[in-house]
């Protein structure tokens, strides 16, 4: 495919606005692409030629696993690309394949991709893989219920029929239909069988060929796990790549084996361990060692606001990404792993980005906020009237919420907190 007069006029105008925004602004990872595309909407396929493209989509996860997976690959690819600010609908692909061409022979693309933009990606890119992580619940007014998120995925998919689905196979979802892909499998084995049923408040368990509820002979978390249907013959598929054990959890890190190899993330959760998983799938599929991986794990950095800490006055403050009831209840659970006393900030805000529809927050269980001696909770944010009458509703002493009118009042009555450690969960 050659890149015509258009295409080079759009190629032109979007790196000049890369350069404009760097230049006298704080930069832009969208509206570059945005343009490049209004000139030439097949330009995405152009920059897109002779790259090896990893695509990595679902509900959570997404920039994580991206990471991680970038560092791996580069232990073996260094001049591998990548959209490390999150801009992960069309235009902001457009963006990274603007600013970050490799100049190598040996092209890879490690791409984060929104669930719903897959299908105009997948358009022009034909990848050699498309990871899916997991499908939760998850702005409801964009997507609508975990079945529709799901459509828009396959379909995406269905436009490159040649890239191989690596799938989490511990959700029920990623293996309740058949796909045009040839398709692989990364979960959990770290447990021995045993008999047990999701939480009741829990979506994605019911048997796709009969609709009984799923049972689990274990259950990491959420829907996910080594599932079956008691009625028919539905089970999780056969895993090619699997958490086989898990040594150690705290705060700050992880260690655990993956196909009997030994690995450490300075990440918290166990929902990360399948982002690692993940990564460690990608890295095998492209022939990395295991050495290799872990020093690509060991290179992670933090990505914003996902377990990142900064610093307010004297105060140590450790922000956490919320944005649906599965990620919330992750990140309540990491403080059962603080040893030292902590306080809480959550900010909710209703804007597109963060998703209009905040209904979710009645079914994240901050009621287990009250297992903690937590002596301060800040509340701020657009709709933060709801998020104070859902803490209350949660049982939240009242005498211990503050409530601020924008996220700049919250960090200035942080520094009064009684305590050196808080916790800010925001959207």
């Amino acid at each position: 495919m050659t890149m015509g007069i258009r295409g080079s006029v759009a190629v032109t105008v979007g790196k000049g606005t890369q350069w404009a925004l760097r230049t006298f602004t704080k930069g832009g990872t969208s509206l570059p692409g945005k343009l490049a595309a209004k000139i030439d909407p097949s330009v995405l396929a152009h920059l897109a030629k002779g790259y090896e493209v990893v695509i990595i989509t679902g509900t959570n996860g997404k920039t994580l696993t991206t990471s991680l997976a970038f560092h791996v690959l580069q232990q073996k690819f260094p001049d591998i690309i990548t959209n490390p600010t999150g801009a992960n609908m069309a235009q902001g692909i457009i963006s990274t394949f603007l600013e970050k061409r490799s100049k190598n022979s040996k092209k890879i693309a490690i791409l984060e991709v929104d669930e719903a933009s897959l299908v105009h990606v997948t358009k022009h890119i034909k990848p050699r893989i498309i990871v899916n992580t997991n499908v939760f619940r998850d702005q409801m007014d964009r997507f609508g219920e975990i079945y529709t998120i799901y459509d828009k995925m396959v379909e995406g998919a269905a436009l490159a029929p040649e890239a191989v689905i690596l799938a989490n196979g511990d959700s029920p979802m990623f293996h309740s239909r058949e796909l045009v892909n040839p398709s692989i499998y990364f979960g959990f084995n770290h447990e021995e069988d045993g008999e047990t049923m999701a939480h009741y408040n829990t979506d994605g368990v019911l048997c796709p060929k009969c609709d009984s509820i799923l049972h689990y002979k274990f259950n990491t978390y959420a829907n996910l796990g080594k599932y079956y249907c008691p009625k028919c013959d539905f089970k999780r598929p056969e895993l090619k790549y699997s958490v086989s054990s898990i040594t150690h959890l705290d705060y700050n890190s992880s260690t655990f084996h993956i196909d009997g190899h030994p690995f450490k993330i300075n990440i918290a959760g166990l929902y990360n361990i399948y982002n690692a998983l993940a990564a460690y799938s990608i890295g095998r599929e492209f022939g990395l060692t295991p050495e290799e991986i872990q020093a690509g794990f060991s290179a992670i950095e933090q990505k914003f606001g996902r377990q990142e800490t900064i610093t307010i006055g004297d105060k140590q403050v450790i922000l956490n990404l919320i944005k649906n009831p599965v990620g919330l209840n992750q990140i309540i659970a990491l403080l059962d792993y603080e040893k030292d006393p902590f306080s809480i900030g959550v900010v909710l805000n209703d804007r597109p980005a963060d998703g209009t529809d905040v209904s979710w927050i009645w079914d994240g269980e901050f009621e287990k906020l009250n297992n903690f001696d937590i002596p301060y909770v800040g509340v701020s944010g657009i709709r933060r009237e709801e998020m104070a009458l859902r803490l209350k509703v949660a049982g939240v002493p009242e005498e211990t919420m503050v409530y601020t009118d924008s996220v700049e009042t919250l960090i200035d009555s942080l520094k009064d907190a009684p305590t050196e450690k808080i916790y800010v969960m925001a959207t």
